[in-house]
């Protein structure tokens, strides 16, 4: 259980270590941090920057271990390909428009939206109580959007365009992750993981014809950290799950928001009002107990 533990902990710190540096690459300027004046790299070209460093990796695991290239439910892993894709693109580009914390916060969604789709799409059973940790973390989403309704100037601002289109990203990543459970009895989850770079890579590539900025020196060691980190996170998440009990563990993942509001503060400097604390909290706790509510009662 303990590694299980150290497993979420450590895959949530390489997510953290993703979503910087997709932040640091929407600052176009420096960092006090950073020495160097970083450009602005548009989400889709760092999506694509992730997908061939996974798809690198991911091709050389199957080939090595002589599973099937294409996996089994190929209806599945395209739907899980597609909607992770979309879902991404979407989230990297509102790390790069709204506050730090606010971003990775809304992301944490996706269980909820989860938990929506496995009951229309699978059968699952959502108990009572669970809407209401539902209510708890989109109150939280109201809050949130407050924030320039009855803030003060030195805060931040947040776009409503920035912050529904990072709920769409959650719920998109709803639809991935509920194909992921759809996809465990029949497919291996490195072809899980293959099928998005295998779909996000060639319209991308398409994309990035037309919209494109070429990195320089040090901006290729930090899209290389982007595509391995993002591949050391998903392995450890797997590793957690396999070592401890998802209800155990699934609290120390939402580490991760504590983390962004620290270096959303300290690092990018965002100032934010209290209601978003209080809204923040919320979308913790709803999110959270749900999560333990529903590991909980499928162990009895």
């Amino acid at each position: 259980m303990k590694k299980g533990i150290l497993f979420i902990i450590l895959s949530g710190i390489c997510f953290l270590v993703v979503n910087f540096f997709v932040k640091l690459f929407g600052q176009n300027g420096s960092n006090e941090f950073i020495s160097h004046k970083i450009q602005h790299i548009p989400a889709h070209e760092l999506v694509l920057a992730r997908s061939l460093v996974s798809f690198v990796i991911s091709s050389y695991i199957i080939k090595y271990r002589g599973y099937p290239f294409f996996g089994v439910n190929k209806k599945w892993l395209l739907i899980r390909g597609i909607s992770g894709t979309v879902a991404l693109t979407i989230f990297f580009m509102t790390i790069q428009h709204l506050p730090f914390a606010v971003a990775a916060v809304i992301q944490y969604l996706a269980p909820i939206f989860t938990m929506l789709f496995t009951m229309l799409l699978i059968g699952d059973r959502i108990f009572r109580i669970q809407w209401l940790f539902v209510v708890f973390a989109f109150i939280g989403v109201v809050l949130i959007s407050l924030q320039d309704v009855i803030g003060s100037s030195d805060v931040i601002s947040i776009e409503y365009l920035w912050l529904g289109l990072g709920i769409l990203s959650a719920s998109i990543s709803g639809i991935a992750y509920t194909a992921i459970v759809k996809l465990k009895s029949t497919d291996h989850p490195i072809n899980i993981v293959l099928y998005f770079p295998m779909v996000s890579i060639p319209f991308m590539i398409i994309w990035c014809m037309f919209d494109y900025v070429h990195p320089v020196g040090i901006e290729w060691f930090f899209l290389l950290i982007i595509g391995i980190f993002t591949q050391f996170a998903q392995i450890l998440l797997t590793k957690a799950l396999h070592y401890g009990h998802a209800s155990v563990i699934a609290p120390f993942q939402y580490l991760g928001i504590i983390y962004a509001l620290l270096i959303g503060l300290f690092i990018f400097d965002e100032r934010l009002n209290t209601i978003v604390y209080i809204g923040v909290l919320l979308i913790l706790s709803g999110v959270l107990l749900n999560t333990v509510y529903r590991h909980l009662n499928k162990r009895t």
